[in-house]
């Protein structure tokens, strides 16, 4: 009986494997074996950090509004709680815009937030 020779499928995987590592450093992009092994943890990165980028960005949006709304005399949850009571729903992501595009409108706003405080 003939040995079994994977030729054209075993090929075709190490091609697609080595061009998901295309671009990377040193073996990482060249060697089959530690080509694999990087495209495998490069893909656990992507996964985790698909979900980590919509915590840093709100992370980055809070601390813009904490620093307009400090230059406004307010605190960042205090503005956020007048807000809430005033009854103007604006996300984080729009409110961070405002406070680096518009200080007027911004200022607008925490006035109103610390109307609904008194």
């Amino acid at each position: 009986m003939p040995r079994v020779k994977g030729g054209t499928v075993t090929r075709q995987r190490r091609k697609r494997v080595l061009k998901l590592a295309k671009g990377y450093y040193g073996a990482k992009h060249a060697l089959f074996k530690t080509a694999k092994q990087q495209v495998i943890k490069s893909g656990q990165y992507a996964y985790r950090d698909r979900r980590q980028k919509k915590r840093d960005f709100r992370k980055l949006w809070i601390a813009r509004i904490n620093a307009a709304a400090r230059m406004n005399d307010l605190s960042y949850s205090r503005l956020m709680h007048g807000l809430k009571l005033a009854g103007i729903e604006v996300n984080r992501k729009m409110l961070s815009e405002l406070a680096i595009s518009d200080e007027k409108a911004f200022a607008q706003l925490a006035s109103k937030a610390k109307d609904a405080l008194k």
